[in-house]
């Protein structure tokens, strides 16, 4: 293999005075609820909100090292690693060109000009944003810096799991998302050396299982990227990486759409910490695969918190719907003087808080003398929503949850 132990000892003395140390916490709630002893090691709260601080970090800080240190750095990315490359690039004096995709969100955008970095828009995804990178590294006689595919971006990320086991020396698995594999990759080094018998596994998402399929040798499934795991959603694993994976990983777990986001919802909720998609799949495939560790010793890594705030609060809102927390209730009234006051009072007097309420008169398949009420409100729970469905069907009105 590219990377040895001895790499991520020497990249963690290298990098360790430019990032932060983030803590391993125990979640004793979460863990008692899985059967499991549960810690998170919280790499989104480096400096850029993710664990790609550490790569980026060691890769830059030997280019600015070598006898002929180049006149700048070239990456392509729509996120984390786009800021990673900018922030170590700035700290160290260089110039950093950031090749994203035209579909960027703007908030990602500004945040990688504010680290110093030029953004170019090229492509309509990180492929083909990676193709521009590549010559305009070239043509400027810049390096090119690769996301995960590369010996000192394994490297640099490996140095998670040397904090991990100094701060939890008793963990006896480890559980690490996915994207090209070097976060995987460089924790898989580390640990398999200090504990040949610890587990090891990887999370992706079922919408994009590259490197499973790879390295169990499977044939490669159709690949999605729109996912809300967005930064584990890779198509093209690294070579580097897959090698480290197939060797050293114990399996590579598969996680949905609905685990992710649920994930998301339960660590913000129960845990206060803030997990993008990617950051929370880790979690995600512990509480998906619960029997797989149960009475285990669990690190999981909380890889990013970079969630778009509108992406959040949507994820949060869902939460409260599944939950029946915030409910949305459907009534055909009799379209008379009185009948929307008498409704909102039974829902205030049952104790519930009334959000929105509308009042449709024309899209609607009833009669000219009824209308519909859609009363969004905040509830104790779904038991809570229905005795309030009980209580207005006690008195003659017809009532659905939507």
């Amino acid at each position: 293999m590219q990377v040895t132990a001895q790499d991520i000892a020497a990249a963690h003395r290298a990098i360790a005075p430019h990032i932060q140390r983030t803590p391993t916490i125990e979640a004793p709630r979460l863990g008692e609820l899985l059967g499991l002893r549960l810690w998170l090691k919280l790499e989104n709260l480096q400096f850029t909100g993710s664990f790609k601080d550490r790569g980026s970090c060691l890769k830059l800080q030997r280019l600015a090292q070598s006898a002929e240190p180049p006149a700048g750095v070239v990456a392509a990315s729509a996120g984390n690693h786009a800021q990673g490359v900018a922030y170590h690039a700035r700290r160290l004096g260089m110039k950093a060109i950031i090749v994203m995709p035209l579909t960027t969100p703007f908030s990602k955008i500004e945040r990688t000009e504010w680290l110093g970095a030029e953004v170019v828009l090229r492509g309509e995804s990180v492929a083909e944003s990676t193709v521009h990178a590549r010559e305009l590294a070239t043509t400027r006689g810049y390096v090119f810096v690769h996301p995960y595919d590369d010996a000192l971006v394994v490297a640099g990320q490996g140095t998670i799991a040397i904090e991990m086991l100094e701060d939890r020396p008793d963990l006896d698995t480890l559980v690490v998302p996915i994207g090209g594999g070097g976060l995987c990759g460089g924790i898989a080094v580390w640990a398999k050396h200090k504990k040949p018998d610890i587990k090891i596994y990887g999370v992706q998402t079922t919408m994009c299982p590259s490197m499973r399929a790879l390295v169990r040798g499977e044939p490669m499934p159709p690949l999605h990227t729109h996912t809300l795991a967005d930064g584990i959603a890779v198509k093209t694993p690294g070579v580097i990486t897959s090698e480290i994976i197939k060797e050293l990983v114990d399996d590579v777990l598969l996680v949905d759409e609905v685990d992710i986001e649920t994930a998301v919802q339960v660590l913000a909720a129960q845990q206060k910490v803030v997990a993008e998609g990617a950051g929370a799949a880790g979690f995600a495939a512990v509480q998906r695969h619960a029997d797989l560790f149960r009475g285990r010793q669990v690190g999981v890594v909380i890889c990013g918190g970079n969630i778009d705030r509108r992406m959040l609060s949507t994820v949060l809102l869902r939460g409260l719907k599944r939950d029946g927390k915030i409910a949305k209730l459907r009534i055909a009234i009799h379209d008379v003087p009185g009948v929307l006051a008498r409704v909102t009072q039974m829902v205030g007097a049952a104790g519930a808080d009334i959000i929105d309420i509308e009042h449709q008169r024309l899209f609607t398949g009833l009669s000219p003398r009824q209308a519909e009420l859609d009363i969004v409100m905040e509830t104790r729970g779904q038991a809570h929503v229905d005795r309030i469905l009980a209580a207005l069907r006690d008195v003659g009105f017809e009532a659905q949850s939507l």
